[in-house]
């Protein structure tokens, strides 16, 4: 299933409350109630979060370790299902990968809090807890964070939703 939520939609549902409890789940899921588990490719990590602040509002990938890519942000733009689609499954594996290949540089996350305007925060979901690296959004994107691989692999999720939604008919 892919989908955006349509305007009529979003007008019934306050945007803010829709995404903090979209959000909400995702920071408080349990892994195994997910049947997510490790696995050769991912030992430690069994999902991810690239978050970042643009003015008032915050954009939040989710990618998990069995295919679940979903996209929403504060505004109320909602994207749920991109796992369906292999290009995006790819993406989403490359993603954690790269989280899972640098996990040992983030840092303990015992805070739920969203980036500030230009911040960024990569979230990783691991078997042992959160843990994540923050840094204003150009130092991830012009190659002056040492994270920035790992960053660009999430904005290559957001690329693949970004392509099948400007494919989807409207």
């Amino acid at each position: 299933m892919f989908r955006r939520r349509g305007r009529d939609q979003a007008k019934k549902e306050d945007p803010r409350a829709l995404y903090d409890g979209l959000r909400k789940q995702i920071l408080e899921l349990d892994p195994a109630s997910a049947e997510l588990r490790p696995s050769a490719e991912h030992p430690r990590v069994w999902g991810a979060l690239l978050e970042t602040g643009y003015g008032r509002d915050v954009a939040t990938l989710v990618s998990l370790s069995d295919g679940t890519t979903s996209l929403y942000t504060t505004s109320g733009f909602v994207i749920i299902g991109g796992g369906a689609h292999p290009q995006v499954v790819t993406a989403t594996q490359q993603f954690l990968a790269s989280v899972e290949q640098s996990l040992d540089s983030f840092g303990p996350d015992p805070e739920t809090d969203q980036p500030a305007d230009a911040q960024t925060i990569i979230r990783a979901l691991t078997f042992d807890g959160r843990r994540s690296v923050r840094a204003p959004e150009e130092d991830f994107g012009y190659e002056r964070h040492p994270m920035s691989a790992v960053f660009h692999a999430g904005e290559a999720v957001i690329t693949e939703l970004r392509l099948l939604e400007e494919a989807r008919p409207k």
